[in-house]
């Protein structure tokens, strides 16, 4: 079973990491940390793929005062999604037709969704920034949708300001996102076994 399951955490996030070099490329807007992790890369000489891993350290610091506990799926997280996401940048060449940069946009979108699912129906831990969003809002007791959407709209403002890509696929990606993993994570949940030797569905880790 655990085989099972770290085999289905690493191809989950590869495919998310492919996932997002697909958005980039098709330069049409992506999502709110992307946007922030692209403009940063716009302002240093780091890679988009370093970018993601260094944020997700940063974030995992943030873990401590908040007594978050990070799984081998939160490591793992932060490395093979910048990983992916580089070596999809290197394989992915730029395009001009946007008929082509719309198709890379949305199947860029449906494969997010569905890794997304793939890694969190695992239940081998939250990614960074999913973790921070938990924690605040357990720490605060601020309703977690209102901590998502103010981490978002500020990571979104800072990379805009940086010169990461707002656009058209932002909002699509917004609206898509949700039923996307709504609709795969029952086929990616993996039943873990309960003490008593009956099976028990595999923790959310958003």
């Amino acid at each position: 079973m655990m085989i099972r399951r770290l085999a289905q955490l690493y191809v989950g996030l590869l495919f998310y990491g492919l996932s997002m070099a697909l958005m980039v490329r098709s330069v049409l807007g992506l999502n709110p940390w992307d946007v922030f992790h692209q403009g940063v890369g716009e302002r240093t000489p780091l890679s988009f793929g370093t970018v993601v891993i260094i944020t997700g350290a940063v974030i995992l610091l943030l873990w401590i005062p908040l007594r978050q506990r990070p799984g081998i799926g939160t490591i793992s997280n932060m490395i093979v999604i910048g990983l992916a996401a580089d070596l999809g940048l290197w394989l992915i060449p730029e395009v001009e037709s946007l008929a082509v940069r719309a198709g890379m946009l949305g199947f860029g979108i449906v494969l997010n969704g569905a890794a997304t699912s793939a890694y969190i129906g695992t239940g081998l831990g939250p990614g960074p920034r999913d973790g921070l969003m938990t924690g605040l809002a357990a720490r605060t007791g601020w309703p977690i949708g209102g901590v998502r959407t103010g981490i978002e709209l500020t990571v979104l403002a800072l990379g805009w300001i940086c010169g990461g890509t707002v656009g058209a696929g932002t909002i699509l990606y917004a609206v898509a996102i949700g039923p996307i993993v709504h609709a795969t994570l029952p086929f990616f949940t993996i039943a873990a076994k309960s003490e008593d030797g009956d099976p028990e569905a595999a923790p959310d880790p958003t």
